[in-house]
């Protein structure tokens, strides 16, 4: 064997090695691959995945989006100099993921909302093998979760563990169907908790996790080493599509929460308080004479919300809600945003370097909407809505939200979706319904629309 291309501080270590391997041939096949030490059985993962991974299902979904072509063909002049019409394109989308069975009894199973979104068909095959037809009982983009039903005899849910139990170390295993390979097992640790700022849009609190996670893991199950679910698999930090060691899952208490909505009233229907908050940094933390350093600062207060009948003031502290920590101005918004409304919150705050206890009850976000077919035909369909105070949007843009849209209605078919941004009508800022209404009264035949979806940004002409 030539070693001289080896780095000099491994010459010292290839006899040894050599040695080894001698011994090793020499050796019978049983004693090269033992099964136990020192009459211990070697430690393995393959029990509790026999019993955890028929809780996991793989998902199949087939749907129709709309698609923009050329954005010349968008630009007003370049239509009307050729004299083009505006021919609405649909293209066939197929998509995978996977799912979390958390209740065999009634069927109902939890994924990720962005693996069954715009989807006309969803197929669920269980680990046995059988495929089955999926009904979606309600989504949320927001938290990118979604509960669907299937109706099937023998299905086996995931057991739960409490995630706000997990720590940093902690040792985790995800089940998924990456690149539709069918059901794959990757381990790590957990990395981090309570991670953020994804997207702007929603409301996160992310663990992070080295286990492997790569597209079709989406809506898996992150689970302990008994088998208990912490977390749903939703998202990867990726430079070129596969994993780099950076995946994220929505904790398990976030998403049970968000399940019991959906499965109530098809929707989230978030609670608030009618404040808006920000996060204590150390700069603040010294201008109010007090030596915590986590927290959300209440920055301002709504006349006549719960948080202003409970008496809550502008430079209060939040330090904890239910008695959960609370590090940061998301956090809050999510353990409000999460309540049901109606339900009593006890809040304990810092004010004049004093810790005080508030209690109150949670309101409901009241969002004043107006459907689009007032502003104009080509809106019909569309409901519009100005980014309240509670929204995380709130502060971070400017513009009018499409709150809802009617299948197959005009603003559909022109390619609006929910959750769409509208920062300005035909070239015109909008902050306001007003502003939309003005600008949309001022161009004609035509709506010019600059919108905002996800991390992109584009113009849409509705004509």
């Amino acid at each position: 064997m030539r070693t001289k291309h080896l780095h000099p501080l491994c010459k010292p270590l290839l006899w040894p090695l050599l040695l080894v391997l001698l011994l090793g041939l020499s050796l019978p096949a049983a004693a090269r691959l033992p099964v136990e030490v020192d009459g211990e059985p070697l430690p393995s993962l393959a029990p509790m995945l026999e019993r955890t991974i028929p809780g996991v299902v793989n998902l199949a979904t087939r749907g129709r989006v709309q698609e923009r072509g050329s954005p010349l063909f968008d630009d007003p002049f370049f239509r009307r100099f050729f004299d083009l019409p505006q021919v609405p394109r649909e293209r066939q989308t197929q998509g995978l993921g996977s799912g979390v069975i958390l209740d065999a009894e009634k069927g109902f199973i939890l994924t990720n909302d962005h693996v069954i979104r715009n989807a006309d068909e969803i197929v669920v095959t269980l680990h046995d093998g059988r495929r089955l037809d999926a009904k979606v009982i309600g989504t949320d983009q927001a938290t990118d979760l979604a509960v669907l039903k299937v109706a099937a005899e023998g299905l086996q849910a995931l057991p739960v563990a409490d995630s706000d139990a997990l720590k940093v170390g902690d040792f985790v295993v995800a089940i998924g169907n990456p690149f539709g390979l069918g059901q794959t097992v990757t381990s790590g640790i957990v990395s981090a908790l309570g991670r953020t700022g994804l997207s702007v849009e929603a409301y996160e609190d992310f663990i992070q996790t080295d286990a492997s996670i790569n597209p079709g893991n989406s809506g898996g199950a992150l689970v302990n080493l008994r088998g208990e679910l912490v977390g749903i698999n939703s998202a990867i930090l990726t430079r070129g599509g596969g994993n780099i060691g950076i995946g994220f899952a929505i904790p398990v208490n976030m998403a049970l929460q968000v399940m019991d909505h959906l499965v109530e009233y098809g929707e989230v229907r978030r609670g608030r308080l009618g404040v808006s908050v920000q996060d204590l940094t150390p700069d603040l933390a010294r201008a109010f004479g007090i030596e915590q350093t986590r927290g959300a600062v209440i920055a301002r207060v709504e006349r006549g919300s719960p948080g202003a009948r409970a008496g809550l003031r502008e430079g209060d502290v939040v330090t904890r809600v239910n008695g959960r920590v609370i590090r940061n101005a998301a956090e809050l918004r999510n353990a409000i945003g999460l309540l049901r409304v109606g339900s009593t919150v006890e809040l304990e705050i810092l004010r004049d370097k004093r810790t005080r206890v508030i209690r109150t009850q949670v309101g409901e976000i009241q969002v004043s909407t107006l459907e689009g077919g007032r502003i104009s035909p080509r809106l019909e369909g569309a409901a519009l809505g100005e980014i309240q105070e509670d929204s995380p949007l709130h502060g971070e843009v400017e513009g009018v939200v499409v709150v809802r849209v009617a299948p197959g209605s005009p603003a559909a078919r022109a390619g609006l979706r929910p959750g769409d941004l509208i920062l300005s009508v035909n070239r015109r800022p909008v902050t306001s319904l007003e502003d939309v209404r003005q600008a949309a009264g001022a161009g004609g035949q035509r709506l010019l629309l600059n919108l905002r979806r996800d991390n992109s940004a584009f113009f849409l002409l509705l004509q």
